[in-house]
């Protein structure tokens, strides 16, 4: 069955926005569940969720559930409360949902669950990691695998469950290329440490369509990574970036010490990367509409004037 009325956590975020969009443009009816009411036009409810609360009806009529909900991962420092804050928010969410799902009458067939692929951990340069890969050791990957135990727990209940361990967003409006294409448009560019480090990326779009896809074909289940079949290096996704603001790119790269000096801890998300596959999506029928690097980022980025 095609869902035809999808609830969306984090609806306001910059995936929620842009599958909010995808959703309304197929005639989909799109419901927002967040901490506050979104300004956008949907039907629209709140959540605390360390006080353990959801408004009532959020459940009425949904056919099917798309969690997106999670503190920024590279917004703040990270300091001991906001590490904390980063799992809480994916765990508690998740956790609540359950709870609601199994105690409520509902129709929910599909829940599509946002992960990540900083499940694999990072620093493998040759490495082709799998859905079956086993996870790594760091912080990020012990905050996944917390995060999939609670999404385990709704398939449990029943409910066809598919989990997106998504990539680098590739995305205009916020999120790395945003934030690697500023230092471009100045003029003062370069790549980050050695610039060898791997970027398994993909395009906001392919990765919204790829959300959509997993919740109307039920053939789908369990684990998938959202990225292309094209991972890149950090220098040539600089140089893209580069050449599509039509900016010089002259800088030498930006030492590993300087990185770690004024980002701590959080410097491992640029100075390391990994290689994720992206078979198992294409293998389900998927078809990516922006695989070629260059192309991707010139259909987001417009020339400097």
């Amino acid at each position: 069955m095609i869902p035809k009325r999808i609830l969306i956590t984090g609806g306001s975020g910059l995936i929620g926005t842009e599958l909010t969009k995808l959703l309304q443009s197929e005639n989909r009816e799109v419901v927002h569940l967040g901490r506050a009411r979104t300004t956008s036009k949907v039907s629209s409810f709140t959540w605390d969720i360390d006080k353990g609360f959801i408004e009532s009806g959020f459940l009425d009529g949904v056919d099917a559930i798309i969690h997106l909900a999670g503190a920024g991962i590279a917004d703040k420092p990270w300091t001991k409360n906001r590490k904390q804050e980063i799992l809480d928010s994916r765990k508690k969410s998740t956790a609540l949902l359950h709870q609601y799902l199994k105690t409520s009458p509902h129709r929910v067939k599909t829940f599509i669950a946002a992960s990540a692929i900083g499940y694999y951990g990072f620093g493998g340069m040759d490495e082709v990691f799998t859905e079956e890969s086993n996870p790594g050791t760091d912080f990020l990957a012990e905050v996944v695998k917390a995060w999939e135990t609670e999404t385990d727990n709704i398939e449990q209940l029943g409910i066809r469950t598919v989990k997106i361990r998504i990539g680098i967003v590739l995305s205009e409006k916020g999120g790395a290329l945003a934030e690697i294409a500023k230092p471009v448009r100045w003029g003062v560019g370069s790549p980050l440490g050695t610039g060898k480090q791997p970027m398994s990326w993909i395009h906001i779009n392919d990765l919204c369509r790829m959300f959509l896809y997993a919740a109307d074909h039920e053939a789908l289940q369990g684990i998938y990574n959202g990225v292309t079949a094209h991972w890149a290096s950090n220098r040539e996704v600089t140089k893209a970036i580069a050449k599509a603001l039509n900016r010089p790119l002259f800088l030498p790269p930006v030492p590993s010490f300087v990185l770690k000096l004024i980002l701590g801890e959080m410097a491992n998300l640029v100075l390391y990367g990994n290689k994720v596959s992206a078979g198992k999506m294409i293998q389900a029928g998927f078809k990516f509409r922006h695989e070629d690097l260059e192309r991707a980022i010139q259909s987001l980025l417009k020339p400097s004037q």
